[in-house]
């Protein structure tokens, strides 16, 4: 047996590699990579780093590499003020992280045939159908509006060139957005529906990628077609067959003691949110359940879903989706003609496929976080991460609560889990 075929486990256990990828497995995209070398004591040392120069209160990083536990690590506390420490059995809220849970809930209903990727959205909920496109403004500085020069498609809310606002902004659109606040926690799926199809698009369908609502809209998209409530459809369809039983968007009684604080950076220092306020974004009194944002979980539950997605959507004998649904998602799906993509060339040399950033090139510029091509991940607003990496036969979840959103976290661990010079495979 070769020695590049075994490894040390940070328990010390000699481990054999299944360099034999099962059926199902991602294959490896792109030129030969180059072999991630992990580094235990690297990833130590970053972690301690993190909350040694208070970027963050806490932070665990878990690592699964070909078939096995490969690292796991943390530093710091889930609750400072508490004195309770980081650990595995922490609670964390995910926020954007929650996308690609939707995405793939979402997915399961294309495999049985209940809509088309192309599908006008319309088709589905009826009410946008009539969709008005911002123009610019008029003479007086009133807004102008024209029919959007083609309807939105399913494609469109899964890869946010749907043309929704989302959030703040100094256009007319957001003004709109706002007045509608279609993402109040007062509201249910339908009534967001109804609200968002009131606002403008900032764009044409299909002419540009802009991180939006969309993904909440997909949310009620899976309620309509599945006749079920979007949460219990997710907990029967994907957390209960992926053994995922810390993941919820309302998290019961008992659960709330290991719920991660979450800390903000004021005037340098990291303070921690009022009990209520992570109440509050647990869900626990909303009547609103959005695809875009709620889940809460561990980073043990949340590996498994990612574990699921390396695994070309099985995981031990649970079927989530067919492996070309799983490649299909992770494949940029931009046109290349679609050259304003905001958010996206935020996070390095990226496309995005379908609920998840998709790297297509080597990174560029030494400060750009380090991946492998043909990598897919997301994020979210607690600075939370998680990317699967097929080059390397790898899925990493990083786990913080500090706010807001801090992608320096993000650029020190993968340094420490690549290597601060890896560029991996060419992919071309």
């Amino acid at each position: 047996m070769r020695k590049q075929d075994v490894q040390i486990t940070r328990r010390g256990v000699l481990q054999v590699l299944p360099w034999a990828m099962a059926p199902g497995v991602m294959a490896q995209t792109g030129a030969a990579a180059e072999e991630v070398k992990l580094d235990a004591r690297r990833m130590d040392a970053a972690l301690g780093r993190l909350v040694q120069e208070e970027r963050t209160a806490g932070a665990s990083l878990l690592i699964w590499k070909d078939g096995g536990e490969a690292y796991f690590g943390t530093a710091g506390y889930a609750d400072r003020e508490a004195g309770r420490r980081m650990s595995r059995n922490s609670i964390g809220q995910f926020y954007s992280m929650t996308k690609p849970v939707t995405g793939v809930s979402l997915m399961r209903l294309w495999e049985q045939g209940k809509f088309g990727l192309d599908d006008p959205l319309y088709r589905h909920l009826p009410e946008f159908e009539r969709m008005r496109v911002y123009t610019g403004k008029d003479a007086a500085g009133g807004p102008l509006y024209r029919p959007a020069s083609r309807p939105i498609t399913v494609r469109d809310i899964m890869r946010h060139t749907a043309g929704f606002a989302y959030g703040t902004g100094d256009t007319p659109v957001h003004r709109a957005y706002a007045e509608a606040d279609p993402l109040a926690l007062d509201i249910d799926l339908e009534e967001m529906g109804r609200r968002l199809a009131k606002v403008p698009l900032l764009f044409d369908p299909g002419s540009a990628c802009r991180y939006s609502i969309a993904v909440d809209v997909q949310a009620l998209l899976v309620q309509v077609l599945s006749g079920q409530k979007f949460a219990e459809f997710v907990r029967q369809n994907v957390f209960e067959p992926l053994g995922m039983r810390d993941s919820a968007w309302r998290q019961p009684d008992e659960r709330l003691p290991r719920l991660a604080a979450v800390y903000r950076k004021t005037d340098g220092k990291l303070v921690r949110d009022p009990d209520e306020e992570i109440r509050k974004r647990n869900f626990r009194d909303n009547r609103l359940t959005g695809g875009g944002s709620g889940l809460s979980s561990t980073i043990d539950d949340y590996m498994r879903f990612a574990r699921m997605l390396l695994n070309g959507g099985s995981l031990e004998g649970a079927r989530i989706l067919k492996p070309s649904t799983v490649k299909l998602m992770a494949t940029n799906q931009l046109d290349p003609r679609i050259t304003d993509r905001g958010f996206v060339n935020s996070k390095g040399a990226m496309g995005f496929g379908m609920d998840f950033a998709v790297r297509v090139a080597q990174p560029q510029r030494p400060e750009e976080n380090r991946g492998a091509v043909g990598e897919f991940f997301w994020d979210g607003a607690a600075s939370t991460l998680f990317w699967v990496d097929p080059a390397n036969r790898m899925a990493a979840v990083f786990l913080t609560q500090k706010m807001p959103f801090d992608g320096t976290l993000h650029r020190d661990v993968r340094a420490a889990v690549y290597g601060p010079e890896y560029l991996g495979p060419r992919g071309d």
